[in-house]
């Protein structure tokens, strides 16, 4: 019987365009969403075979003390096996997810995750999470050149974090569980080129813009101490607002206006574009009377899924 290890996605909940700009964010695990490694043994002097599903079904073998830098799943293995002092061992991982690619939820860390999971499980040895985490991130640098260090963290924490810039990310505690709806638009759309047109707003008028950005992290603010006293009317209203300020740096768009808009008329605490914006994904704050309610009115008014996730 083959045994399974995993790590969830990733999603931005507060602070997103505004933390380019050293505002803080705040950032959840999606525990709903995962990226799974499936571990089988093999015959003796096999060699290590990984297979991406999710990429064609494409096989990658380690069998001989060679790195190819470009590849972030072969990456991924030889770190942690040179971190561990270990040689391939004899078998077979297969990789998959549920987490959509290209959707700001963290896909590419979690794949790393879960495979190197499978690594520290075969070889039967043990990896402290800060260790994890560390590698991880290395390989995140082949996914992102310079990356914040927010995706690797609350994945292999599986924990909410606070981030702000050039400083030490801070990971929270829950003092009450609280459960999110993540709408899919089924629209692409791009993150870099957001982020450009909010540059360029803030070089057309910085005091208005730094205006709006500091507005934004003293939601952030208000959002963490709402998550650490389990104050959830006080998170859906941060959300709400914030969702109102990233409509002034023309992130949102109509679908994902309307979805906000659906979301609150269903009974939603709080709900929010989330990510770069213009597409991607909208989060709903629900109750356990709301959910279902919610779910159904954003299915019904133009979302293409809508994953549930209880963030504790």
């Amino acid at each position: 019987m083959a045994e399974i290890v995993s790590a969830p996605a990733k999603i931005i909940l507060l602070g997103e365009h505004s933390v380019v700009y050293e505002n803080p964010s705040l950032a959840v695990p999606l525990s709903a969403l995962r990226a799974y490694a499936e571990i089988s043994s093999l015959p003796p002097d096999t060699g290590l075979k990984i297979t991406a599903t999710d990429l064609d079904n494409r096989e990658f073998e380690i069998n001989k003390l060679l790195t190819d830098g470009q590849q972030p799943l072969v990456t991924a293995a030889w770190l942690l096996l040179h971190h561990l002092d270990c040689p391939p061992p004899d078998a077979k991982i297969i990789l998959h997810s549920d987490i959509p690619f290209a959707s700001g939820m963290g896909s590419g860390a979690a794949i790393t995750t879960a495979l190197m999971r499978a690594l520290v499980k075969l070889l039967g040895k043990t990896l402290a999470d800060d260790d994890l985490n560390k590698l991880v991130y290395e390989v995140e640098k082949i996914h992102h050149g310079t990356p914040s260090g927010v995706d690797n963290t609350v994945i292999v924490f599986e924990q909410p974090i606070y981030f702000v810039r050039n400083k030490p990310i801070e990971r929270l505690k829950i003092a009450k569980p609280f459960t999110l709806l993540v709408a899919d638009t089924g629209i692409s759309a791009s993150t870099k080129l957001a982020v450009a047109d909010v540059r360029a707003l803030y070089e057309a008028n910085r005091i208005l813009i730094a205006g709006v950005f500091n507005s934004i992290g003293d939601l952030v603010q208000s959002g963490r101490r709402a998550i650490e006293t389990g104050d959830h009317t006080g998170l859906g209203y941060a959300m709400s607002k914030n969702h109102d300020l990233l409509r002034k740096l023309t992130v949102s768009s109509p679908l994902l206006d309307k979805l906000v808009t659906i979301a609150h008329d269903a009974g939603a605490l709080g709900a929010k574009l989330s990510g770069g914006g213009r597409g991607g994904n909208m989060i709903a704050l629900v109750s356990e009377e709301s959910v279902t309610r919610v779910r159904a009115a954003l299915l019904d008014h133009g979302a293409v899924h809508v994953y549930e996730t209880v963030v504790s």
